[in-house]
C-alpha cells in the first residue's frame, strides 16, 4: 500500500519547514522516487513506512535527509547562455571599472547545487578577463544540501555533465580527464569555495558580495520566503553591487530593496540594491 494524501501532506510540510522548498501536491510522485535512498538508510520498507518512523520518533537526521533529497538540484555548466553574455559584456566590465582601485571581487553563487555555476563563472573570467589574474577574486557557492556542497567541492564530473553546456575549448583548457570523469583544474578550483547555507536564515558568516547570482531557485519558495531571501541577500551585497536572477524570475513582486536596470547591449536586465 502506497502513501496516503495525509502522508504526502506531512512530507510536504516537513520539507517546507526544513528548507522552505514549496512542493506542489501535483508533484507528490517525486517523493516516491527521490526518497528511495532515505528509505534504505532508515531501514524502512517503503516511503509510507518511512513516514511512520518520522511521525513516531521524529529523528532529526532523517528529517534533514528527506529535505535534502527533495531539494531541486538541476544545473549545468553555462546554464542559459544569455546571462553569461550579460555578465561578459556588461556587468563584469562595469565591476572591473568600479573596483579597479581595490582590485578585489567577491561573487556569490547563492544556490550553487553541484558547483557548475560557480566553476562556469571562474572559467568565464579566466577566458575573457586575463587582467584579473592579479586581482583578489573569490567565487563563493552556497547550497542548503550538504550532499551537493560536497559534490561541488570534489570538482569531478561525468562525461554527461561536462557535455551539458561546457564548450569544448573550456573543457580542454580548464578540466583534466581522469578515467571516465573530468576534474576541475587547480587554477579554476583556487577561485571557488563552497559552503552549506539556508537562504531563509541569516547569512552574516558570508562576506559582502559585489555580484550575486540567485538564479532558478526563487520559484521553489513561497511569496513570504522570497521576501525573506531578498532581505538576506540585500544585507550581503555591496551598495553598488549587482544581482542576477533566473530568466523567469523577478524581484519587484517580492521586495522593494532592489531596482531593475536594463542593459541596452543585451536587451536584458539585472538588479541593483535600491
Amino acid at each position: 500500500m502506497g502513501c496516503s494524501d495525509a502522508d504526502y501532506s506531512y512530507l510536504r510540510d516537513l520539507v517546507l519547514q526544513q528548507s522552505a522548498n514549496l512542493i506542489d501536491p501535483s508533484r507528490n510522485a517525486l517523493f516516491d522516487t527521490r526518497l528511495t535512498p532515505v528509505v534504505q538508510m532508515a531501514g524502512a520498507s517503503s516511503v509510507k513506512d518511512l513516514v511512520k518512523m518520522l511521525r513516531t520518533n521524529r529523528p532529526a537526521h532523517l528529517h534533514r535527509a528527506v529535505a535534502e533529497a527533495m531539494t531541486i538540484n538541476e544545473t549545468s555548466f553555462f546554464r542559459d547562455v544569455k546571462p553569461y553574455e550579460l555578465l561578459r559584456r556588461t556587468i563584469l566590465p562595469r565591476l572591473m571599472e568600479e573596483k579597479k582601485k581595490e582590485r578585489r571581487l567577491r561573487i556569490w553563487s547563492a544556490a550553487s547545487s553541484t558547483g557548475q555555476e560557480a566553476y562556469s563563472m571562474a572559467m568565464l573570467m579566466l577566458s575573457h578577463f586575463p587582467e584579473l589574474a592579479d586581482w583578489d577574486v573569490k567565487i563563493v557557492g552556497t547550497d542548503i544540501s550538504r550532499r551537493v556542497v560536497e559534490y561541488a567541492k570534489r570538482g569531478r564530473y561525468s562525461r554527461l555533465e561536462v557535455n551539458r553546456g561546457l564548450p569544448a575549448g573550456m573543457l580542454l583548457r580548464y578540466m583534466v580527464r581522469d578515467g571516465e570523469e573530468w576534474e576541475i583544474s587547480a587554477q579554476v578550483r583556487a577561485m571557488c569555495e563552497f559552503h552549506c547555507a539556508n537562504l531563509c536564515m541569516p547569512l552574516s558568516f558570508l562576506p559582502v558580495f559585489d555580484l550575486v547570482l540567485l538564479r532558478n531557485v526563487l520559484l521553489y519558495f513561497s511569496q513570504q520566503d522570497r521576501s525573506t531571501v531578498f532581505r538576506h541577500v540585500h544585507r550581503q551585497m555591496a551598495r553598488e553591487g549587482y544581482l542576477l536572477l533566473g530568466n523567469a524570475e523577478q524581484a519587484d513582486e517580492s521586495t522593494d530593496q532592489f531596482a531593475v536596470e536594463f542593459s541596452t547591449n543585451e536587451s536584458s536586465y539585472f538588479y541593483r540594491p535600491a
